[in-house]
């Protein structure tokens, strides 16, 4: 049954919900898949040499494994979101929920790179399916003075996530094997599954027509950005086939985008993306500063792998384990800066979190030399954890604090959709820079060719090869100073905090 939505002096849905409704464990159930999605993003990574020499294929396919569900899950994210506005975040979530689940079953049991390939697809829409649902059931059932926590919880999930993918799989894939980095997901995804259909509550649908041509715009254009973005380094910014190129690719996504924001403000029934939304000045300075964070930290993860692996010649498990004070900083922390949250203004936290990004990425860069003291590497990463803690939840906080709740699927979307294409082209531009860099240093070839030399890399190379990744560290520093900029323009929030 469809109902209007709950008065904005509670959350939407309330009325519906019992009287000892508790939403805490509701966002722990669905937090699991959350958690399980993200890792997926980077875990693959680690097993990227394995799975190419297993099923007897190349590079070029292997990194499509982690292509095919990069662009699965960032493509029909404004989609999705307005889909769990329609027929329920619980419903959408439970069925995402479903088919992540099989298909990660299908991945491990898979044995071509083909299979692989489709399996990896059908993951990434089972993922744009769940992420959307998380943030949305967090803006109705969570009021806005108590958000903050819930938020803080969402952002220690996704930031914790995305650094533990390396150690985990770089575990998975040495004690059991490539397989495993998918078949672990099937009892968390069978418990998550129990646990969402117990503890998330059934909220009030909103009556959406949907846009059909905004749909197919939005797909078009976001798989024409993203593709050309992911595939670019790899066809050398040229020609892909035929007269198809990558700035082609690219241009042309920017233009369909161009004409579905145009159709947006044109579109007589209801609009895919509420434009509306933007004229929140936090939600839209909390979506460029998301794009910011995404972006500097896929660019800041790749050059410090090459040169963990390449020129330290550390085990996959080794360079992962310097991620390690990173998580555990942010996990301390969250639950601080979820309190904090609803107490101070945004502007203050973030200031703290990419000033301190900042400073730890330039830091990294400074120590990224073959003749570093591993240790010393462990101060700035765990500093950067004190940046992620100070991001990923005042962040998602402020972007949600005052959307109308009949948008909260939509505006999930949008801020999924803004966080994972700019992860890709934080790893497009970086991917760039790091050829570009080896070339200023000397040296000819792709980082992957030297990575694979591990320790037989002779000690002539390690020196300006270690320096190229140090210089493309700078990429995620600016982007961390701009981020500085951006959140000034933040504004205090006007709800109650009673």
């Amino acid at each position: 049954m469809t109902t209007s939505p709950a008065q904005p002096a509670s959350p939407a849905g309330a009325a519906s919900l019992p009287a000892d409704y508790r939403p805490w464990p509701a966002l722990w159930a669905m937090v699991i898949g959350f958690f399980m999605i993200l890792l997926d993003n980077t875990i693959v990574s680690v097993a990227t040499p394995d799975i190419i020499t297993d099923l007897h294929t190349d590079f070029t396919n292997g990194i499509w494994v982690t292509s095919a569900y990069l662009l699965a899950y960032a493509v029909p994210l404004l989609i999705t979101g307005r889909l769990g506005d329609r027929f329920g975040p619980k419903n959408v979530y439970l069925v995402g929920l479903v088919i992540f689940t099989l298909a990660s079953l299908w991945c491990g049991l898979t044995g071509s790179i083909g299979g692989l390939i489709t399996a990896r697809v059908v993951q990434g829409i089972g993922a744009s399916l769940i992420t959307p649902q998380t943030m949305a059931v967090i803006t109705r059932t969570f009021p806005p003075a108590r958000r903050g926590a819930a938020m803080a919880l969402w952002g220690a999930t996704a930031g914790v996530a995305t650094l533990v993918g390396p150690i985990l799989g770089g575990v998975l894939v040495d004690v059991a094997g490539w397989e495993w980095i998918f078949f672990i997901n099937v009892p968390v995804g069978a418990i998550g599954f129990v646990l969402a259909w117990r503890l998330v509550p059934t909220l009030p649908t909103h009556s959406h027509s949907f846009d059909l041509i905004g749909v197919a715009l939005s797909a078009v254009g976001m798989f024409a950005l993203v593709f050309g973005i992911q595939e670019g380094e790899r066809y050398d910014w040229g020609t892909i086939t035929g007269i198809l190129s990558v700035p082609l690719l690219i241009g042309g996504g920017v233009a369909v985008l161009v004409v579905f924001v145009w159709w947006q403000s044109r579109v007589r029934t209801e609009p895919l993306v509420p434009l509306g939304l933007f004229r929140d000045r936090n939600f839209a300075v909390a979506n460029v500063g998301i794009a910011l964070v995404s972006a500097a930290i896929t660019s800041m993860s790749l050059p410090f792998m090459f040169y963990a692996q390449g020129a330290r010649a550390w085990s996959p498990i080794q360079a992962g384990l310097f991620m390690l004070p990173m998580a555990l900083v942010l996990m301390i922390l969250s639950p601080l800066m979820g309190r904090l949250v609803d107490t101070v203004h945004p502007r203050s936290i973030t200031l703290v979190g990419f000033s301190t990004a900042a400073v730890a990425m330039g830091w990294t860069a400074l120590l990224i030399d073959p003749d570093t003291p591993p240790w010393q590497l462990l101060i700035p990463m765990a500093l950067f954890g004190v940046s992620n803690a100070c991001l990923w939840a005042p962040l998602g906080a402020t972007a949600t604090r005052n959307l109308p709740m009949s948008a909260a699927g939509a505006g999930a979307g949008v801020y999924n959709t803004t966080r994972q294409v700019a992860a890709a082209l934080g790893s497009a531009a970086v991917a760039a820079l790091i050829g570009a860099r080896l070339s200023a240093n000397g040296l000819e070839g792709s980082a992957e060719s030297f990575q694979q030399a591990g320790g037989t890399m002779p000690k002539f190379v390690t020196g300006p090869f270690s320096t190229a990744m140090a210089e493309s560290y700078w990429l995620p520093v600016g982007a961390f100073v701009v981020g500085l900029v951006a959140v000034l323009f933040f504004r205090e929030p006007t709800h109650d905090r009673t």
